[in-house]
């Protein structure tokens, strides 16, 4: 087995309509947050704490 190669049941698996989801173990593997929202991600990101850093703040005036 390859140094690099990904492991079922630990770096990943399949949800119930086949795609496949990285797990916490392989992101902490990787090494860094990919800010995509990953349902499984140890660096505390979430698609919520996106889109909140991206909602314009209601009191700055254009």
């Amino acid at each position: 087995m390859k140094e690099n190669e990904l492991k079922f049941g630990e770096d990943y698996y399949f949800n119930k309509d086949g795609f496949m989801v990285f797990t916490a173990a392989y992101h902490l593997k990787r090494g860094y947050c990919c800010q995509s929202g990953c349902r499984h991600c140890p660096y505390g990101f979430t698609g919520a704490s996106a889109a909140k850093a991206k909602a314009p703040d209601p009191d700055d005036e254009p």
